[in-house]
């Protein structure tokens, strides 16, 4: 029988090593929905009426969760992080004058959607370095993983 399944120690970092790599692998997921989510909201920014609903794009936010594991003394443990939903953001939408617009109302007002591009770039500029910061400690754990078994050969 291996050391590992003789003692706690060894296995028992094992599965903190393991468990690092479920906590960045559901982070990773987490954020690029974010991301996904971010560019939907930019790519619809203009939109000012959307099939089936009669009203504008209406910008979407991710809203994220804890992974939480009851562990063998009781307590709850971090395990990662999921997305909970993508909720629809009921701020106002703008409004603009503008009469030979098609969508326009018989004020000329048009609606458009509840998107600001620029707080949209910064939260994705956020995501993308969540995303890779999550990505690095992926690429480091594989690197251990190889030297260990180099180490072991």
């Amino acid at each position: 029988m291996s050391s590992i399944s003789n003692s706690n120690g060894p296995k028992k970092a094992l599965d903190g090593v393991f468990r690092s790599m479920r906590i960045a692998s559901s982070s990773l997921t987490a954020e690029r929905t974010r991301i996904d989510t971010i560019t939907k909201n930019i790519a619809n920014a203009r939109t000012t009426l959307v099939p089936g609903t009669g009203e504008p794009y209406r910008r979407e936010d991710v809203s994220f969760a804890p992974i939480m594991e009851r562990a063998a003394g009781g307590e709850d443990q971090f395990m990662g992080i999921r997305v909970e939903e993508i909720l629809k953001d009921q701020s106002p939408f703008e409004e603009v004058f503008d009469p030979s617009h098609p969508d326009a109302d018989e004020r000329g007002v048009v609606l458009y959607p509840n998107v600001n591009a620029m707080k949209e770039m910064a939260d994705l500029v956020t995501a993308v370095r969540s995303y890779e910061a999550n990505l690095s400690v992926q690429e480091t754990f594989e690197r251990m993983a190889d030297r260990a078994l180099r180490l072991a050969e």
